[in-house]
């Protein structure tokens, strides 16, 4: 199935689940007393094994694989993908370079099959459900990382990707997302019809979301969120402008609760609104 059967359905997601563990305290902290119902694992990240610990302790909580190939650490070694990563281990920032590098040149792309495998791999072996899958800042909307993310998900379990569709998507981004949806549909992947937490990426506080809520649009949405227990560059250095302990509290509100349960959705996962089961 590739798009919603729900008239209308509610995710609510926690990205960079595994990036300090102020991250996942806030995860487990949101689903068990807030509005949390979805996270997505770095699994390559500093505190990935304290983030799947706690993920088996939610078993309500839908986990999903959050790909890091900008902007974070790699899982395979520096020597297996010289071209992606820096001395660290870690992919830059560049992302439209690098963009143009995994489109134009078969040796880098090579490098990104082994890496986005290994991730999808890492994922495999921490026994979690796959719930769904995207890619930090987005970068599933490049064809190349698209392409690789589903002919190597189908060996995972890959039923439902993140379409990073918000009501006011900038006019630049809208043929890809128009790529988007027709790969998935023709990959038979499932997708959420909107998102909300781009324009506010970092600022999704309780007025954000109480506004959200109000005019949530048809279909399925997905309002995904950064919080954690701290906030800014105690996260990461990339971060210093987040404000995650305030998008913690939203997920916490009793008014967001209340908005939430007064609009009576259907709430969960990927996999519990979109028929997204393997």
């Amino acid at each position: 199935m590739s798009k919603s059967h729900l008239r209308r359905g509610l995710i609510v997601t926690a990205d960079d689940f595994g990036l300090h563990p102020a991250v996942n305290e806030a995860v487990e902290l949101a689903h068990r007393n807030g509005v949390l119902t979805a996270a997505s694992l770095m699994v390559g990240a500093p505190a990935a094994a304290d983030a799947v610990e706690r993920a088996r302790r939610l078993p309500g909580l839908r986990v999903g694989l959050h790909l890091v190939l900008a902007d974070g650490p790699a899982v395979l070694p520096r020597e297996r993908i010289p071209a992606l990563v820096d001395g660290a281990g870690r992919f830059g920032d560049a992302m439209a370079r690098d963009g143009f590098r995994f489109f134009f040149l078969p040796w880098v792309r090579r490098q990104l099959e082994a890496e986005v495998r290994a991730q999808f791999e890492t994922y495999a072996a921490t026994g979690l459900a796959l719930d769904h899958v995207n890619a930090h800042k987005h970068f599933h909307l490049h064809p190349t990382v698209l392409s690789l993310i589903l002919r190597i998900g189908r060996d995972y379990g890959l039923r439902a990707v993140r379409l990073p569709a918000e009501a006011r998507t900038p006019a630049l981004l809208r043929p890809w997302l128009q790529l988007l949806r027709r790969r998935l549909d023709a990959a038979g992947v499932a997708y959420n019809d909107t998102v909300v937490g781009i324009a506010h990426s970092g600022g999704m506080d309780e007025g954000v979301m109480l506004a959200a809520l109000e005019r949530l649009p048809a279909g399925v949405t997905e309002i995904y969120l950064h919080p954690a227990t701290v906030s800014g560059s105690a996260i990461a250095p990339s971060m210093p402008d987040y404000r995650h302990a305030d998008e913690l509290a939203a997920l916490l509100s009793p008014r967001v609760r209340a908005a939430v349960e007064r609009l009576g959705l259907p709430r969960g996962g990927f996999r519990d609104l979109l028929g997204a089961t393997a």
